[in-house]
């Protein structure tokens, strides 16, 4: 696979955990905290991927192989970490709209 492959792979991925993290969010605000946890291991499954990929580039750039630093792989990280903010608050929101629900403070 050829490296600009494999730094799409890292966004595609990173955009895959963010876009179910937010959708985690939404169900909580609505109460299905099923679907919520849910869709935050759909997050987590889909940052695995993005991680074994950037373990992978690590680990040959160690290895002695030259790694190009491109826009293109700044953009991958960048987006990954977002991602990865994204997904905590997500978890933060849930657990918050949880303990809401369960004070009987909000109705469906």
């Amino acid at each position: 696979m050829e490296y600009a492959d494999t730094v799409f792979q890292i966004i595609l991925y990173g955009g895959n955990a963010r876009s179910s993290s937010m959708e985690a969010i939404g169900y909580a605000k609505q109460g299905d905290f099923k679907a919520a946890h849910s869709a935050l291991e759909q997050a987590a499954q889909e940052f695995q991927k993005a991680h074994e990929i950037q373990t992978t580039l690590i680990q040959r750039e160690a290895a002695g192989e030259k790694a190009e630093t491109t826009l293109l792989m700044i953009h991958a990280q960048d987006h990954l970490m977002n991602a990865i903010t994204v997904r905590d608050m997500a978890v933060e929101f849930v657990e918050l709209y949880e303990t809401i629900y369960q004070k009987g403070g909000v109705t469906k």
